[in-house]
């Protein structure tokens, strides 16, 4: 069996790529892809693999951008932190989806779905990428207005453009406003992400960060970036090195 993981985090990729190969009873040959650049490369020259596992947003674009390029009649299986896309995607051409981070359930459940449908997956499916591209684009000007937190015995709204970021400190879920006020949200980092839009970006996994909060950025070890903070915090700010052109490219926007 082939299967390519479209993944630009290696982390991520190397743990899907294990649990899958423990999953799996038969030989299976996997080949790990990290850009919409690279898998459109490969996906030219190669012969098409029994399945795909893709995030949905690499460093370089979009998932959606290399099926546009190059149409795939092969199911595709969506790794996303964004349900709602998700499932558009699994309704245009992926047969199922794995809401990120993944569990060792949720993949085998995916797999067990791929083995049900294989047999009857139609090579004529025509995928609406184009059109998933445009939700995910609507879903970027949707944000929330305020974010409801923990303080003391109540809950009590804090603006959005309050927030200097979110961040995840010994798996409690912080949030560190422009005023050095510090709360705790009743929500997890991948939440907070849908509901913030394009105001914030992931930098890591630990850190969700606003754009006003950015004074400069920093070349650091290995091409990853260092965030230099208009805020008062102790720990460094790291962009993942798979994530730094999608960093720059959303700062730009700004």
């Amino acid at each position: 069996m082939n299967i390519v993981i479209i993944e630009d985090e290696g982390v991520v990729a190397d743990e899907l790529e294990l649990n899958i190969k423990q999953l799996i009873e038969e030989p299976v040959d996997i080949v790990q892809l990290r850009s919409v650049k690279q898998a459109i490369a490969y996906f030219k020259k190669a012969e098409a693999p029994d399945l795909i596992f893709s995030d949905i947003q690499l460093g370089d674009g979009l998932s959606f951008e290399i099926f546009v390029e190059i149409p795939v009649s092969v199911p595709v299986i969506f790794c996303t932190a964004y349900d709602e896309f998700a499932l558009d995607a699994f309704k245009a051409n992926g047969i199922d989806y794995i809401l990120k981070p993944f569990t060792r359930q949720t993949l085998d459940s995916a797999l067990e779905k791929y083995r049900q449908l294989k047999k009857i997956f139609s090579a004529d499916q025509t995928p609406q990428y184009d059109a998933l591209m445009q939700l995910l684009a609507n879903r970027e000007q949707q944000t929330a207005a305020s974010v409801l937190v923990y303080h003391q015995d109540k809950i009590i709204p804090v603006k959005l453009q309050d927030i200097a970021m979110f961040y995840l400190e010994n798996e409690v879920t912080h949030l560190l406003t422009f005023s050095g006020k510090n709360y705790y949200p009743n929500k997890n980092l991948d939440e907070l992400e849908r509901l913030s839009g394009n105001y914030f970006f992931r930098a890591n996994r630990q850190f969700l960060v606003c754009r006003k909060a950015i004074i400069d950025v920093s070349s650091f070890f290995s091409r990853k970036l260092s965030l230099n903070l208009n805020i008062p915090f102790n720990e460094k700010v790291i962009v993942s090195k798979g994530k730094a052109a999608q960093f720059l490219n959303w700062l730009a926007k700004g």
